[in-house]
């Protein structure tokens, strides 16, 4: 049977905006603006959920799979997954291009209300910095991304090598990614393929990281070269930086991809950000191995 749902007052609550309204004797929940498909959970539901695993009749297990779909918080203009670090081990991150100031301090302030895990503003103009800080004066600014709240100090072992200089700002994100999510990573700066002796003086800092972060632009070489010196998993980015036949990042991107050492991951081009996600996935997978 469709219900007339009629005028109801939406009410703001953690993780979703919801209405309600009597419907006979039973209090009705929708997510506002929520296709169907998509209201997975509400509030009565959860209670149900939390006391079948109170009776012993559903496992902490199962319980857990179903709390991992739980709605979202819909602000009109973003909707903000607050499960995602449920799911995923890591929260929602903010992409800074093409949002407005107002856009960006409101999706962080609601992320900063409404969870408990580090908060990313990325690639984020002046103006946007400008915004958020007047909102949210206590962040960590490192190049174009902003932090909030990060995540306790761990002893995880992680190189972001850059080869050169004009890698930099790659290299930046990548290290305020990780620095969000507790790791502080030992920069290796210029160690490009062009000057092979200055990448062999870094060896035994290579051989003791538990994963590297290779940052090469031009032809690429250094993620294939990285890969042939060390058994940590190593993640390729593929810069913009170049002359003409570099192709904004494109020839370095498919020289990652057509590297002969066996097991490189290659990100998107200049996708620091995406490199030290990947790092995080595969830190927190042998934390729970």
């Amino acid at each position: 049977m469709k219900v007339p749902w009629g005028p109801i007052k939406p009410t703001r609550v953690v993780g979703g905006t919801s209405s309600t309204c009597m419907v006979g004797s039973l209090v009705v929940t929708s997510w506002q603006d929520t296709p169907a498909e998509a209201r997975i959970m509400n509030e009565k539901e959860l209670r149900e959920l939390l006391e079948q695993v109170e009776a012993g009749n559903i496992g902490p297990d199962d319980a857990l799979n179903s709390l991992r779909r739980l709605p979202f918080a819909d602000l009109g203009h973003a909707r903000i997954d607050h499960h995602r670090s449920l799911r995923t081990g890591a929260p929602e991150a903010v992409y800074g291009p093409n949002k407005s100031p107002e856009h960006c301090v409101s999706i962080v302030s609601e992320l900063l209300d409404n969870g408990t895990g580090p908060v990313l503003l990325t690639r984020a103009t002046n103006e946007q910095i400008d915004a958020v800080q007047s909102s949210h004066p206590d962040a960590t600014i490192i190049g174009s991304t902003v932090v909030w709240r990060s995540a306790p100090p761990t002893h995880a072992n992680v190189v972001v090598a850059a080869a050169g200089t004009a890698d930099l700002p790659v290299a930046d994100e990548a290290c305020a990614v990780l620095g969000a999510h507790g790791v502080t990573a030992t920069r290796l700066t210029d160690i490009g393929v062009a000057g092979l002796h200055r990448l062999l003086a870094e060896l035994d800092t290579l051989l003791e990281a538990e994963v590297v972060i290779t940052i090469a632009g031009m032809e690429g070489a250094l993620a294939t070269a990285i890969g042939g010196l060390t058994a940590a998993p190593v993640i390729a980015v593929p810069t913009s930086v170049g002359y003409g036949a570099a192709l904004d990042g494109v020839t370095a991107l498919l020289a990652m991809h057509a590297t002969c050492a066996a097991g490189v991951t290659v990100v998107g081009i200049d996708n620091g950000f995406g490199a030290a996600m990947a790092a995080m996935r595969i830190l927190n997978h042998q934390d729970r191995s």
